[in-house]
């Protein structure tokens, strides 16, 4: 049974950093690419990052790709998403993803088959 398990969110200022983990069981970690989402308040699921089945390939979304960084250690089955530079916008509620494949094409990103539970992020002075 594959689970997804999202940690790391909280309260945050403006300019300040969160790192977030998805803990990942019943799958073969090193064959699947995986995603962040993210939800605002009264807005749909939006996607922000995608890393490949080994982690050496990445794509961002415009707005958070030199603030974000998606990275997953294989050994401990570990997703990972460091945001520095955090602005009020990103307050959402911050989801992992897996997809059947290695990695996935732009009009794909939706089409995952597994999302965690999510960790809420908010940014507030």
């Amino acid at each position: 049974q594959v689970q997804l398990v999202e940690s790391g969110g909280g309260l945050v200022q403006p300019g300040g950093s969160l790192r977030l983990s998805c803990a990942t069981s019943g799958f073969t970690f090193s064959r699947h690419a995986m995603s962040w989402f993210r939800q605002a308040p009264g807005k749909g699921l939006e996607w922000i990052a995608l890393i490949d089945n080994r982690g050496g390939r990445t794509k961002y979304l415009e707005f958070v790709k030199d603030r974000f960084s998606i990275s997953k250690d294989i050994a401990t089955n570990t997703l990972f998403l460091q945001m520095d530079s955090l602005k009020l916008e990103d307050t959402a509620v911050y989801y992992c993803a897996k997809y059947r494949g290695s990695w996935v094409l732009n009009e794909r990103l939706n089409e995952y088959t597994e999302r965690g539970q999510g960790t809420q992020v908010t940014v507030s002075a």
